[in-house]
């Protein structure tokens, strides 16, 4: 998190962290890279957490993958004459190839 840190403050930074405690870490600055103060990175470090623990749940919301999502509409409009009447190109599309490939 120190790097990503020091990123956040100066995207540009060229930089080597030894160690991932901001108190006992030691902080290499390349390049010319003007150094940035640990109180700086503290207080950035402080923010990125923060950021992190709010977006938990984008964390948690984690959808089955777009192949297991198309793959449940079709199951449900194979089951229901309505639905494959109402998406018909798509129903049919979809069914043209599972015909022509089964599964063995």
């Amino acid at each position: 998190m120190i790097i990503e840190s020091i990123l956040k403050i100066n995207p540009n930074a060229v930089v080597t962290v030894r160690g991932d405690d901001i108190n006992t870490c030691e902080i290499e600055w390349h390049n010319g890279t003007t150094p940035i103060s640990k109180a700086d990175i503290e207080a950035k470090m402080a923010e990125v957490q923060a950021e992190y623990d709010a977006n938990q749940y984008q964390r948690d919301r984690v959808y089955p993958s777009i192949g297991d999502q198309l793959d449940m509409l079709w199951h449900t409009m194979d089951k229901d004459n309505e639905l494959q009447h109402k998406f018909y190109d798509f129903y049919q599309t979809i069914k043209k190839v599972k015909v022509a490939h089964p599964k063995k």
